[in-house]
């Protein structure tokens, strides 16, 4: 079954060659017990170890099962060792830091067995050598005699067909080298046993077979193999395989041994961890301080796009050229006389003339179109449309009297008399010319999730009482910081009375003063204003026309007849340090209030008439275009015999203070102002029936018919499309996404023509066009430190595994012995460097999370950055773990790969 054919070995050292064997040639039976016996250097370990597949011939030829080795491969040899030979040496060769279980299972962990064959198979073998109570002890635990029975058991564990025993009692006494011969040669009843010894009493006593050497060659051979005998067939050689998580194991085994100097290694690659978590963890905190304040910013100043604006950037152009100009025309000192300075003029001018105007409407299609570019880069409060919705509100104090939300003290004395300046009435009358939104309400954000208050507003205001609005008709009370609201806002909105107002000035004008004013919160919820719709100041007449009812006690019972209630249900104040508390009126309300109301409008009365009949002005009956002055003057004189009698005493006072003003009547004016409405009224019918002059008639129609459009009157109404915003509002998170928003905006202007691009003005652009490069230049820094700590750590681990390799080189050849593959031994080197990267980063990590809490206290307390939290995400942290492995694998990829070149024979002599 075994053959050496004319083996010839020569070692070369330098320019020394010694040749160890000298054309051997030897044959061997599958059961019998050869000694080989030889001085010191006559080459018998040589032989064992070439018979053993560790050390390669020169020439010749080892057959195994009639097939030759010259042609195998190292992983033939692997497996050549793993299953046929087992090995028992001298000095036992255990691996230190393994359970003698762990150590006899070695053969069948290399050989891919299962876990709970392994253990079966070991216990059996590790009980037939007598050690079956001995499993979890370590080699230094037991006896040389113990030791060495399990070097056999480990030998025995894969049935080898060969033992191979190299002066397997020369470490042992007598008694114990008896034991151990005596297992021998039971062992050689089904094995070949191949023993390699200086003791010949011991050879000749167990032995069935002595071989001599000297200087390389047989001299003796006491039964010689002559005879050819059947072969078994040659067995197909497998790769052998060791697992990861045996490698793991292995080096774990190894590393828990020193522990200490394991601790230390890890602590010192874990150093460049920890300055990269460190780093990262202040710059994730100073990160997250940047985009809280980002957002902040993009909040409290997003790109905001109005229906009219002033193009900033041409209007500024502009100013700087004429100051240019100025400056280079100055002749300020050589000039006598006085001079008119045009410079106001020439910037209401430059102003006036940058006034552009934006097409909402196209722009917002393009702003809703899924597809748009510019929706990736919308931040979490997207796109909001703003709508001017026209309302006027009025509410009464705790004395009763009605209070608009506009109106001074002098004005609310006028609605409550009826008493008004005459041509301010007849003026609105006719235009039906409405306010917009009541000036101490405004809108509040609305969340881009759906709800009715924004996040962004909720974070910035605290509820001192009641809560937020929940319904359309919800409002609440903003508080300045102080708790204050101005007390002409208070008298406005009802919550104080006009002789609180009127103490209060009086307290002032003599003091210099006045006294402390409070109101209770729950007060000032039990407080309720009515809402009038613009719409809603249009009374429909009989003939279809439609009458605008101003402000005033003539008309409030009409006006508050379909006004809505607005209820107060919290009050709220700024919190401190709040950035994005922007609310600057002192009521605010919801967007459903603004869709309430856009609704409202579409269904009014006046609204639906107005649309029905486009052509005809619905405030007077007549045409919006009139093409000649006949047909003015007619509708002059048909508009006013169609007023009611107020309207129409108002006109005639109108018409006689004209006529007198003239120089004429001077007498009939007085008359007639003494006159009542009712005779007033009759009057300028009489006037209005005979031949009005039709001077004064296209007068009227030019004055106060003419003029009006369509679109002036649904204004007028408070019409409002969801199609046209009033302004529109850009949210962006971070200024790369502001800027690549603006970039969206110029690529939709550069499809589109001069009159229809968007003009606006980044303000955010001016505050912080210096922070990307401030930042991107901290990101170069961090990223240059983390190189340098890279390379460090990778060359010390590749130190570190490098010793390693020297202090477990005789575990190398003892694994090289059991049948290990070069790419086990560097799958145990790099398990060992994995291992010790997994401590080095998760030491590094927690040393980090320990470290940023003074850190960041310090940085608070140096900075005044309160905001500012330092941390470590987890992503972070398990990349940073992941680096840490990567850097000490590849720091020990070169030691582990010479660790595998080790010659097997020179490892196993190492001590």
């Amino acid at each position: 079954m075994l053959r050496l054919e004319n083996i010839v070995k020569t070692y070369v050292t330098g320019e020394l060659r010694q040749t160890a064997l000298k054309g051997v040639s030897i044959s061997f039976r599958e059961h019998e017990f050869v000694s080989i016996l030889g001085q010191s250097g006559s080459g018998k370990t040589t032989l064992l170890n070439i018979i053993g597949g560790l050390d390669r011939y020169d020439s010749g030829d080892l057959v195994i099962d009639g097939v030759s080795t010259k042609d195998y491969k190292d992983a033939d040899w692997d497996y050549y060792r793993n299953h046929s030979i087992g090995f028992v040496f001298q000095s036992y060769n255990l691996i230190p830091h393994q359970t003698v279980l762990a150590n006899v299972e070695m053969s069948l962990t290399l050989a891919g067995v299962s876990k709970k064959e392994r253990r079966q198979r070991a216990v059996e073998v590790l009980e037939k050598v007598g050690l079956g109570d001995q499993l979890h002890k370590r080699p230094n635990q037991m006896s040389g005699g113990q030791m060495q029975r399990v070097a056999i058991a480990r030998a025995l564990i894969n049935h080898p067909t060969i033992l191979l025993a190299d002066e397997p009692t020369g470490a042992l006494d007598s008694e114990t080298s008896v034991q151990i011969m005596d297992l021998l040669q039971e062992i050689a009843k089904d094995t070949l046993v191949v023993m390699v010894t200086h003791n010949q009493e011991l050879a000749e006593r167990y032995s069935t077979r002595i071989v001599r050497l000297r200087d390389g060659a047989i001299i003796g051979d006491t039964d010689p193999y002559t005879d050819q005998e059947a072969q078994r067939p040659p067995e197909k050689h497998k790769k052998i395989s060791m697992s990861f998580a045996t490698a793991l194991s292995l080096s774990f085994q190894n590393l828990g041994t020193k522990k200490g100097r394991t601790l230390l290694t890890a602590f010192a690659g874990s150093i460049g961890i920890i300055g990269i978590a460190l780093i990262l963890g202040l710059s994730t905190g100073m990160n997250d301080y940047i985009d809280d304040i980002q957002k902040e910013t993009m909040t409290s100043y997003p790109i905001t796009i109005s229906a009219e604006t002033l193009d900033l950037s041409a209007a500024m152009g502009a100013q700087g050229e004429r100051m240019g100009q100025a400056q280079e025309e100055d002749t300020s000192q050589d000039r006598t006389g006085v001079y008119a300075d045009y410079r106001e003029m020439e910037t209401q001018e430059m102003i006036s003339s940058n006034i552009v105007e934006n097409n909402l409407t196209d722009f917002k299609k393009y702003l809703d179109d899924p597809n748009s570019d510019i929706r990736q880069y919308l931040g979490e409060n997207g796109v909001v449309y703003n709508y001017n919705v026209a309302f006027s509100v009025y509410s009464r104090d705790a004395d009763g009297t009605l209070v608009s939300s506009d109106s001074t003290l002098e004005d609310s004395d006028t609605m409550q008399t009826g008493q008004s300046p005459m041509e301010s009435t007849f003026q609105s009358s006719i235009t039906g010319e409405n306010p917009a939104a009541a000036e101490n309400f405004s809108q509040l954000m609305a969340g881009a999730d759906g709800s009715l208050v924004s996040h962004v507003v909720t974070d910035s205001y605290d509820v001192l009482y009641g809560s937020w609005p929940q319904a359309y008709d919800e409002v609440v009370l903003v508080l300045d910081e102080n708790n204050s609201i101005p007390v002409q806002t208070l008298y406005q909105l009802g919550l104080i009375t006009a002789d609180q107002y009127r103490q209060a000035e009086d307290e002032i004008a003599e003091d210099g003063q006045a006294s402390e004013l409070r109101l209770d919160y729950a007060d000032v919820l039990d407080h309720t204003f009515s809402l009038v719709a613009a719409c809603d100041h249009y009374l429909e007449n009989q003939d279809g026309t439609f009458t605008y009812l101003e402000d005033g006690a003539v008309n409030q019972d009409q006006l508050l007849e379909n006004a809505m209630d607005l209820k107060i249900v919290g009050v709220i104040r700024p919190k401190a340090d709040a950035d994005n508390a922007d609310i600057t009126t002192a009521v605010a309300y919801t967007a459903a209030l603004s869709d309430y109301l856009i609704q409202h409008t579409d269904e009014s009365a006046v609204v639906r008439a107005q649309e029905a009949d486009p052509d005809t002005n619905v405030l007077t009956g007549i045409a919006f275009t009139v093409p000649d002055d006949t047909g003015k003057a007619q509708a002059a004189k048909d508009y006013l015999s169609g007023l009611g009698i107020s309207e129409k005493a108002s006109f005639y006072q109108m018409l006689v203070y004209y006529a007198s003003s003239e120089g004429s009547g001077s007498s009939a004016a007085m008359g007639a102002m003494a006159m009542d409405e009712a005779s007033q009224a009759a009057a300028l019918d009489q006037y209005l029936a005979g031949n009005p002059d039709q001077e004064l008639l296209l007068q009227v129609y030019d004055q106060y018919v003419a003029g009006s459009t369509y679109e002036d009157n649904m204004t007028n109404f408070g019409k409002v499309s969801y199609d046209a915003p009033s302004s529109i509002s850009i949210y962006a998170d971070s200024f790369e996404d502001k800027d690549a928003i603006a970039a969206c905006i110029e690529a939709y202007n550069a499809d589109k023509d001069e009159d229809q691009q968007i003009t606006y003005t980044d303000y955010v652009a001016m505050l912080t066009s210096s922070i990307t490069t401030i930042i991107n230049g901290i990101s170069y820094v961090l990223i240059a430190f983390v190189s340098i700590s890279l390379v460090v750590s990778c060359i010390m681990i590749g130190i570190i595994t490098h010793i390693s390799v020297l202090e477990r080189t005789k575990e190398i050849g003892i694994l090289r012995a059991l049948g290990a593959s070069k790419r086990n031994i560097s799958q145990v080197f790099n398990a060992e460097t994995f291992i010790i990267g997994c401590c080095a980063g998760l030491l590094g990590i927690v040393v980090s999370l320990i470290a940023l809490v003074p850190i960041t206290s310090l940085i608070q307390n140096l900075s005044g950055i309160a905001d500012l939290q330092a941390k470590l995400p987890l992503g972070y942290s398990l990349l940073l773990i992941a680096i840490s492995i990567a850097i000490t694998v590849v720091g020990g990829l070169i030691p582990a790969r010479k660790a595998a070149k080790k010659d097997p024979v020179i490892a196993l002599r190492t001590e």
